[in-house]
């Protein structure tokens, strides 16, 4: 390898290792999120409403959509997936 190739393979380490803790540090903020929605969920059907509430998933939806544009949409709706979860 010359110097230029042995540059580049650190740099990709480098960032692959960054991209490993970002994503350990997303999956434990999305753990967080489903225990949080949990609480609202149980919340809401203890006081007699329904387990998810659609006009805020809409809000949801939108705000992803904005900030990331048509893929954030997805990542929304997979988020609210598994944020359902059984109350």
């Amino acid at each position: 390898m010359t110097a230029t190739h042995d540059t580049a393979a650190e740099l990709i380490s480098g960032a692959r290792e960054r991209i490993d803790a970002l994503d350990d540090r997303i999956i434990g903020l999305v753990q967080e999120r489903m225990a949080v929605s949990a609480v609202v969920q149980e919340a809401r059907i203890t006081s007699g409403g329904r387990r998810v509430s659609l006009s805020r998933e809409m809000e949801i939806l939108g705000r992803y959509r904005e900030a990331l544009g048509k893929p954030g949409t997805a990542l929304a709706m997979t988020l609210l997936e598994l944020s359902r979860g059984k109350v």
